[in-house]
């Protein structure tokens, strides 16, 4: 959509918005729209998405864009989109599921990778800080560089490793889950390998479909040999 297209779809619900409004929230940075060729600015429906939420913060609970800024941020980390009413960003329910996967990000992006800091991982997984520093200490968790270093991923180890503790077992005991899932990574890692080296973008998506295939029927293979291992123990 053109700037003036954008300023209509807008007007229904701001009478007030102007384009001069559109193009100071750019120069804050708070929207980024593409650019054409002739320099004209496109913009998304996520786009505007992004601008309805900036200008009913503004009007329905006087936010300063300073601290609209924090909640953006927070939702292009992938953390779920703040009801104004709400003073602060949180994880999405989604990413507190079972399965660890982080949720669809807002704003009409695809799926995306949850980036959250130190104090949001242990709040959303519930856990101390000692025991993080632990899981960090046997790799099951892995910070990466930046203010938010840690994924969904992170964050789904975090919070099973906190539901295991509950039962007496420490982060030193989760090392043989550990090495299991390095040896079932390298078999992936092989049979998709020879599609990857093709470098053509049918093959990578191949390769990213087998490599989801497999994952998940390595995990259904693993439950179902711990089953029938307590099984025969009699543990069952």
């Amino acid at each position: 959509m053109s700037i003036g297209e954008v300023l209509a779809r807008l007007r229904q619900e701001f009478p007030d918005v102007t384009i001069s409004k559109i193009r100071f929230l750019e120069a804050e940075g708070l929207i980024e729209p593409a650019r054409a060729p002739s320099g004209y600015r496109k913009f998304s429906h996520a786009d505007v998405e992004r601008l309805r939420y900036v200008l009913a913060a503004q009007r329905d609970h006087y936010l300063p864009l300073r601290v609209i800024r924090e909640h953006l941020d927070a939702i292009d980390r992938g953390l779920q989109l703040p009801e104004l009413a709400v003073p602060s960003p949180r994880v999405p329910r989604a990413v507190l599921d079972r399965d660890g996967f982080p949720a669809a990000a807002s704003f009409g992006r695809s799926r995306t990778e949850v980036r959250l800091t130190r104090a949001e991982l242990l709040e959303a997984a519930g856990i101390s800080d000692e025991l993080l520093g632990q899981l960090e200490s046997y790799a099951l968790v892995v910070a990466r560089h930046g203010s938010s270093p840690y994924d969904g991923d992170a964050l789904a180890v975090a919070r099973v490793a906190g539901e295991l503790a509950g039962f007496g077992l420490e982060a030193r005991h989760l090392r043989p889950f550990k090495g299991a899932a390095d040896r079932e990574v390298g078999l992936v890692e092989q049979l998709v390998a020879p599609m990857l080296r093709q470098r053509s973008t049918e093959s990578r998506a191949r390769a990213e479909e087998i490599t989801r295939e497999v994952s998940a029927l390595s995990v259904r293979l693993h439950a179902a040999l711990v089953r029938s291992g307590l099984n025969r123990s009699g543990m069952r």
